[in-house]
């Protein structure tokens, strides 16, 4: 998954302002309790961290996106 693809995602499912919001200051359990930030920045691919995206918050993302 592409960068762009992961972000445009994201945006869907919390709208613009808050999926900076989550990016930046949620610790994700699945993710070893790094932010969505940090763990691209460390290289971790987007299909996983997208994958725990959707782990994380069932309830939020749309089968369709997942």
């Amino acid at each position: 998954m592409r960068q762009t693809d992961f972000w445009q995602r994201l945006e869907q499912v919390f709208g613009a302002t808050y999926a900076e919001s989550v990016a930046a200051d949620q610790n994700i359990t699945q993710l070893d309790g790094l932010t969505i930030r940090e763990a691209l920045a460390r290289g971790v691919a987007t299909v996983t961290v997208w994958r725990a995206v959707c782990a994380a918050y069932p309830d939020r993302v749309p089968a369709k996106l997942r």
